[in-house]
């Protein structure tokens, strides 16, 4: 039987405004302990922005930071899945885009985040990235 996108995935992502500061989204990353948000407006997906997003596009300019907003640093080109698409399809297109996250929407409004970590859990957890991403977070 072929396995579905939201058999796997993360359910409830993060979200934020693209008018959101890029302090209060690299807190939230560390207070919980995730890599990526999902940017919205009016509930519709509008980008994605990674910890590594943040750094190379917003640090490594360097200056003020205190201005800057998450809408300057996420990726707007947002290839996504909806949570009854073929994990296999999922895995095509990471491959094929090099992506390491991928927004889950329904009807255009994010539901979940299927990441490399996911499909290692799911797939072979007992692989070097599937027991790093099973494994409690360090504090």
């Amino acid at each position: 039987m072929t396995q579905q996108v939201h058999e796997v995935m993360t359910a409830q992502p993060v979200t934020v405004g693209p008018d959101t500061s890029v302090q209060q989204v690299a807190a939230r990353m560390r207070d919980e302990n995730i890599g990526a948000v999902l940017v919205t407006d009016s509930g519709q997906l509008r980008g994605l922005v990674t910890d590594r997003d943040l750094t190379v596009r917003i640090l490594a300019e360097g200056g003020d930071v205190s201005g800057r907003t998450v809408g300057e640093a996420c990726s707007s080109e947002v290839v996504a899945v909806a949570p009854d698409d073929d994990v296999a399809r999922a895995v095509q297109l990471m491959r094929s885009k090099a992506l390491r996250r991928l927004p889950v929407v329904d009807n255009g409004q994010p539901v979940g985040i299927l990441s490399l970590g996911d499909l290692a859990v799911d797939r072979d957890p007992k692989s070097a990235l599937g027991d790093i991403s099973a494994a409690d977070p360090n504090v």
